[in-house]
Order: structure tokens, then sequence, then C-alpha cells
């Protein structure tokens, strides 16, 4: 069969984070229910700070994309909102569909494999978006911040995005 793409997320497939599919048929209460919970703490996290950032009275210069892009206030914890997990979806999408990674959808493997590069993909977009947050002076000048703050800011938006892969497991599980 040779080498794929596809065979060099195998090593990363044991640490990302997954939920189980169910054994059986799930009620719809059951759906709702949590449904309920995964907004309601998506919604909490919109109104949580981030620790460490300097309060600017400057204009938000994402504002029109947080709408579109379904982000949360500027300097929460959901900043980034679902922004990595859709942009990591488009570009997996676009690479299977161009043919530049080969994808075989009938095979449970394959399935597995891409799911697993799709998160892979959005935690790395997370991280990168994350960093060019701090670094762009989104939450104030880095040397009025301080390296320890900055990081701290980087660390703190790049576990809320893998909790809002975590968010998205659950509603499509």
């Amino acid at each position: 069969m040779g080498f794929r793409v596809l065979h060099l997320v195998k090593p990363f497939m044991s640490v990302l984070p997954e939920i189980e599919q169910p054994t059986k048929r799930v009620p719809f209460r059951e759906r709702l229910l949590w449904t309920a919970i995964t907004l309601f703490i998506y919604l909490v996290c919109c109104q949580i700070p981030l620790y460490g950032v300097v309060n600017t009275k400057a204009s938000d210069p994402f504002y029109f994309m947080r709408v579109v892009m379904a982000a949360s206030n500027r300097g929460t914890l959901m900043e980034l909102g679902i922004s990595p997990i859709v942009t990591a979806g488009m570009i997996m999408q676009l690479l299977a569909g161009a043919h530049i990674i080969e994808v075989d959808q009938s095979v449970k493997e394959d399935r597995t494999l891409f799911a697993g590069a799709q998160k892979l993909a959005g935690l790395g977009i997370c991280l990168l978006e994350a960093v060019v947050y701090v670094m762009s002076g989104m939450y104030g000048d880095i040397s009025i911040l301080g390296y320890g703050n900055a990081i701290l800011i980087i660390t703190q938006l790049f576990v809320a995005g893998g909790g809002g892969f975590f968010f998205g497991g659950v509603f499509f599980k």
C-alpha cells in the first residue's frame, strides 16, 4: 500500500481528546440534556476573563470576525470560539477533496485517522491563533505584558480551544 500522509497522525491518536461512541441509542431527552450542559459550560467560559490580560480601551479589530466565527467576548477563555475547529475542518476537507491527501471514507481506519488529523490540525491552528493574538498586542504590548503572562495567556487560550474540541465531540456523538 505504501506511505500515506494520514499515517503520520497515528502516534498522536492516543493523546487526542476523544468522546466514546455510545453503545446504545441515546434518547432524545438525554441528548438535549448533554447539549444544554455543553452550551452552558461554553457560555460560562465566554464570560471568564483570561488571567494576565492588561485592560486596554482600544477598539476590537476582530469584532466582525467574532460574530461570524461564533467567538465570545474579547479577553475571555473562549475568545477563539469555534474558529480553530471550523478552519481545521475546512482545510482538511479541501485537502481530501483535492486529493492532496488520500482518504478512503469507506475504510474505518481512514475515517478515524482523518478525524484525528482534523483534531490535530485544529489544535495547531488554536495554538497558532493564540500566539498571534498575544504577539500582535491584542492583550497589550508584550513588553508591558511580560513573557510569563504571554505564555500564560497562550496556554489558557490553547486549553480552552482544546475544550472546544471536546464540546464538539459531545455534540457529534
